[in-house]
């Protein structure tokens, strides 16, 4: 009955949606004001969005393994995403001789179809509010530890009612800084394959020179299925599944779109911060991100030298350095959008106007000092911060010390066992060390631990930096790494097949990767209260927000569950040093497939285009797939407000019939995940009927197409 209450009040709730910003849980549209969505164009009803017992909309999402959004497009399982999603995938199954990331590939039967290991996807059974079980069980009073203890019990009951016995998984959030909290139920379907992928030519078309930029030509998706067992359940890989038979496929819109059409995307989109103080945007712009900029420019350096170098070596890494170039360009760019777009003193204004409200007799205990306290513990944990950035790239990036500690670990509890048990670890721990070593580049990793480790000495304030770190000589870690037992996966498994404990304990990399760790560990002791009046205040302090203004209509901080967000096709206000590729700057909201090969550079390694796909754009035969003004259709733009985590995100019209997937913001909005500009704020997204073309003239695979119910 619980649930049909939720659902009949999503129902007469939806259609009061006011077109703003904000990324909505499908349950939380009560929460809007506004005008009636039908008149913007929302064809849909509430049932044909979001049922619990019934097939809908949510049934056709995904999470894509985990950090992007997936749409399923047939009755057989076959999935679109992004291609930048899909390329740590496709870069695993390629080799040197059959390179699929560089040339494509394209399955045309389903015994083609190729498995992605590791690679899983999940879809959302049902959601519902725990907040006022939670939240009958807390008091401000209490201590950061009592509050973690009741909170996890909680987390621990609701998983256990709701997951039938490992069916399904449970997961419970806190929103809004800790003062809601939501359950969701998902299936996790872990056997998926690769089905299709234009070249990275296509699929990465641009680079990092048109990353975040508009106009922009980037043909950015990939294909995968979804697989299960006989009765349709997730199962791991087996030749024996079949693809899975989903409850809902989006259909696809061949009819195109024109400014102010009503948009709406569904996706996971991972994480913003839109209720961070001014002290907090402050901390980002002057000192986190710029170490995050830093340190990760000098990991794409070194990657970026070897990997011009062999090909091996640029097709392992190629995943990791283009997340790793994502980022930094994002977080630049957010350091240079929150100038110029003044966002301090926007948030400065919107804390003054809420201290008068705090200050009123009624509020001032509990609400009156939160923002003092708050800038107090920005002052405190300042410096732990840029510690913390420079820190996180050099875990994720200097390889040698995570697999020192890693396998040191695994290593240690195979040394201490009699030979009965060691037999019946070795498979395990050859199975851990084949995993870790797969690609590595020892010399790339040997330079990149000395120049990160030498990065981290040069920037840290010594009072919160690791001991062990700095009291090393970073020039020659590598040398340390070299003659370790963590050198190369023969010198590993060398050492599994003729273990000596006292060789293992004496191991000086070991040693460093043990005591940074345990470092690690002691700096989030020393921090722990300063980190949980953080927590408390933060928490205080958006429930005082709310409060502080009942008329407007707060939605949560992304954080990575199903969201919907909608608005409508869009266009960018025009800027001087914008070159257009032949589109009127009036009507920018799309690019075709020209202002792709006006972009064209032969031999570039952003702006290189295939033969093939020059000679079909020469024949100019885009058969169905052409707009009805007869130009060829690459990406476009809409307001939609999304993050990262929407990446492949479906964007629908009002009938629910897939438009394209969003792919990119952009530049000009970087601070978007801190603050929504609606003049600035823009989603790129790729055009569904070039993702077509693609699969069936370039890829020569319309029998994927026949899978698909186009909408003409």
């Amino acid at each position: 009955m619980k649930r049909i209450l939720l659902l009949l009040t999503f129902m007469l709730s939806f259609f009061q949606l006011k077109a703003d910003e904000g990324m909505w849980l499908l349950s939380m549209v009560k929460r809007l004001n506004g005008v009636d969505l039908k008149k913007q164009g929302l064809k849909l009803t509430a049932e044909e969005i979001y049922s619990i017992n019934n097939s809908s909309l949510k049934d056709a999402i995904v999470q894509f393994g985990g950090g992007c959004t997936a749409e399923i497009v047939s009755k057989e399982g076959l999935l679109f995403t992004n291609h930048h999603c899909g390329y740590g995938n496709i870069a695993a199954l390629s080799t040197p001789e059959k390179d699929y990331l560089t040339n494509g590939f394209w399955a045309m039967k389903k015994s083609e179809e190729l498995p992605a290991k590791g690679l899983s996807v999940r879809f959302m059974v049902r959601m519902d509010d725990v907040s006022q079980r939670i939240n009958a069980k807390l008091n401000n009073s209490m201590t950061a530890e009592e509050r973690k203890a009741v909170i996890d019990a909680e987390y621990k009951a609701i998983q256990t009612e709701n997951s039938e016995n490992g069916k399904y998984t449970v997961v419970v959030r806190d929103f809004y800084n800790g003062n809601e909290f939501y359950y969701f139920v998902y299936q996790d379907f872990k056997d998926v394959r690769l089905v299709g992928t234009p070249p990275n030519a296509l699929g990465k078309y641009g680079g990092d020179t048109d990353n975040w930029e508009w106009p922009r030509h980037t043909v950015d998706f990939s294909v995968f299925r979804v697989y299960a067992d006989a009765n349709g359940n997730p199962a791991e890989y087996s030749p024996n599944n079949v693809p899975m038979k989903p409850k809902h496929a989006l259909p696809i819109s061949l009819k195109g779109y024109k400014p102010g059409d009503f948009t709406m995307i569904v996706g996971y989109p991972g994480r913003t911060n839109r209720y961070l103080t001014s002290y907090g945007i402050e901390q980002m712009v002057n000192k986190d991100y710029p170490a995050w900029v830093e340190a990760s420019k000098m990991a794409m350096d070194v990657m970026k030298k070897y990997m011009d170098k062999d090909q091996a070596t640029k097709l392992h890494y190629a995943s990791q350095y283009a997340s790793v170039a994502n980022y930094w360009k994002n977080r630049q760019g957010t350091i240079d959008a929150v100038e110029k777009n003044q966002t301090i003193a926007g948030k400065k204004d919107l804390e003054s106007k809420f201290q008068v409200w705090a200050l009123l007799p009624e509020n001032q205990a509990v609400y009156g000092g939160v923002l003092e306290d708050i800038k107090g513990n920005y002052t405190q944990f300042s410096n732990r911060n840029v510690e913390r950035n420079y820190s996180s790239q050099l875990q994720r990036n200097a390889k040698y010390l995570p697999i020192a500690y890693q396998l040191g670990s695994l290593l240690k509890t195979y040394v201490d066992q009699d030979d009965a048990g060691k037999a019946g670890m070795k498979t395990k721990v050859t199975d851990a060390i084949n995993r870790m070593y797969d690609g590595l580049n020892t010399q790339l990793e040997g330079e990149m631990l000395n120049s990160m480790v030498g990065l981290y000495q040069q920037r840290v304030n010594k009072d919160v930096a690791s001991p062990s770190l700095m009291s090393v000589d970073a020039k020659t870690l590598s040398n340390i790494a070299f003659s370790s037992i963590f050198a190369t996966k023969e010198s590993a498994l060398n050492f599994v097949n003729s273990p000596d404990k006292l060789k293992l304990d004496a191991d000086p990399l070991l040693k460093i990767a043990n005591s940074f760790i345990e470092d690690q560990k002691l700096m989030g002791e020393k921090f722990a209260k300063v980190d949980d009046a953080f927590a408390k205040n933060s928490r205080i302090f958006l429930d005082g927000l709310r409060k502080s203004q009942p008329e407007k209509a707060f939605y949560p901080d992304a954080n990575s569950t199903m969201r919907l967000t909608y608005g409508s096709v869009n266009t960018l206000p025009e800027r001087s040093d914008r070159k257009y590729y032949g589109i009127s700057e009036k009507n920018n909201y799309y690019t075709d497939i020209n202002g792709m090969v006006a972009k064209y550079k032969k031999g570039d390694e952003e702006f290189d285009l295939p033969q093939r796909f020059l000679d079909l754009v020469k024949k100019k035969d885009f058969g169905q797939y052409k707009d009805k003004k007869g130009f060829m259709p690459v990406n476009f733009l809409s307001n939609n407000d999304i993050t990262g985590g929407n990446s492949g995100s479906p964007i629908l019209d009002g009938s629910g019939n897939l438009l394209g997937l969003a792919f990119d913001g952009n530049s000009e909005a970087l601070s978007g995940d801190i603050i929504f500009d609606p003049k600035l704020q823009k989603t790129i997204n790729v055009d569904v009927r070039m993702v077509l073309w693609t699969i069936e003239k370039y890829g020569k695979a319309g029998h994927l197409i026949s899978e698909m119910t186009l909408v003409r």
